[in-house]
């Protein structure tokens, strides 16, 4: 699942730098591909809101969030905001779910 979602995000939007984690083992449940923290940056948020952009990525990304894929943290930067922010996408809020 993970290299499908990489594989699909870069064709899409062609990022100058991204990174996928697989936090499943943050979270209580026995999968193991089906939470993940995506940090793009690409040229072609340029111009989109926060919202457009996890939008266009919930796109890319329909088929998977349909089988299994049950969070997707995404944290979506232009060249420049990718500057700003040092570089660094915030860290994920521990799991508050149950078993």
């Amino acid at each position: 699942m993970a290299q499908k979602i990489n594989d699909k995000v870069t064709a899409a939007i062609e990022p100058e730098h991204i990174e996928l984690i697989n936090e499943s083992h943050m979270h209580a449940g026995p999968a193991t591909e089906s939470h993940f923290k995506l940090t793009a940056v690409s040229n072609q948020f340029e111009g989109l809101n926060p919202v457009k952009r996890h939008q266009r990525i919930y796109g890319v990304l329909a088929e998977e969030l349909k089988a299994g894929v049950h969070a997707l943290a995404l944290h979506l930067y232009t060249p420049d905001e990718w500057l700003i922010a040092m570089q660094e996408a915030p860290d994920s809020p521990t799991c508050r779910g149950g078993s």
